[in-house]
């Protein structure tokens, strides 16, 4: 029964999404980076807290799936969340994971403290948003195209009040929502060449390992299984924009069964809806415990053997 894994990145956080985390796991990541974990609504304004504590979430949630004799064929992360896709394809190690997230949010957050971060645009093509985006972006205050999570669907980075004055032109010209997004740095665009160079650096002594299974770009949904292509797309995707619909094309075309979508939140739910048939089987962690969803994996499991 072939699977894709889908692992978001910011977003979707809340205060207590730690909760059903295992003890151990916390008190190994807190250990190893030396931090603790406060789980709540304020500590996640701050970008390193934030992001160990998505990656700690999703490396639980999949660590739970294999305990339980599961492990995907096809794994696409969007943005952050490529770091738990590599981790449960075998390819990136436990600890190297949680020092190099815990280094790449740590430069993000040193390179913008305040006055950037992201915003999103529903209801136009990525064409009228360039358009203008083109109208607004100064030297002083930039601003750019970034993700393309579905067609009608395009993110902005950049400068706040370059990011607000994009948004109004989109509501003004028909956008069906135009807003900000929780996330406090310019993630995905040319803002982020210097953190992704020397993540870059960081990266060269990570080691890693053919993948047990097919790992999806951020640039452009390649498959691969390559270690040095995943390298790649692990250090520098902040500098580029995720095309996250490509990456649902591409994984449309391999035909897997069953898709699971990881937290925090379930960002993507219409988006996988609309992009995958009503044969193949949704799992949203996000509304589901990894014991209902163990069930249904087994469940369809042994439906497909019996086909």
């Amino acid at each position: 029964m072939k699977q894709l894994w889908v692992f978001p990145g910011q977003g979707g956080q809340h205060g207590g999404m730690l909760a059903p985390v295992p003890a151990v796991l916390k008190e190994r990541v807190a250990s190893l980076l030396d931090m603790s974990f406060p789980d709540t609504d304020t500590v996640y304004t701050d970008s390193v807290q934030l992001q160990v504590a998505i990656a700690l979430l999703q490396v639980s949630e999949a660590q739970e799936l294999m305990a339980a004799g599961f492990t995907p064929e096809l794994a696409a992360g969007h943005s952050l969340g490529v770091f738990a896709a590599a981790y449960s394809l075998g390819s990136l190690q436990l600890d190297d994971l949680f020092k190099i997230v815990h280094y790449r949010a740590s430069l993000m957050q040193a390179s913008y403290p305040s006055g950037y971060g992201m915003g999103v645009i529903v209801g136009l093509p990525r064409t009228s948003v360039a358009k203008l985006v083109a109208q607004v972006t100064t030297t002083d205050a930039p601003v750019y195209t970034s993700n393309q999570n579905a067609p009608d669907q395009v993110a902005l980075s950049g400068e706040l009040t370059a990011i607000d004055a994009v948004l109004q032109l989109a509501k003004a010209n028909g956008a069906a929502k135009a807003l900000r997004l929780r996330v406090p740095v310019p993630s995905h665009s040319p803002l982020m060449n210097g953190v992704a160079q020397k993540l870059t650096k960081a990266m060269a002594g990570v080691q890693l390992t053919p993948p047990q299974g097919i790992y999806l770009t951020n640039d452009g949904g390649r498959p691969t299984k390559d270690p040095e292509v995943i390298r790649r797309d692990l250090s520098d995707n902040l500098a580029h924009p995720v095309f996250f619909d490509d990456m649902l094309a591409v994984a449309a075309d391999y035909y897997p069964q069953v898709v699971v979508s990881f937290q925090p939140g379930q960002p993507f739910r219409k988006v996988l809806a609309n992009r995958f048939s009503d044969d193949v089987h949704q799992i949203g962690l996000a509304s589901m415990s990894i014991d209902d969803a163990t069930f249904l994996l087994n469940k369809w499991e042994r439906g497909s053997q019996n086909e």
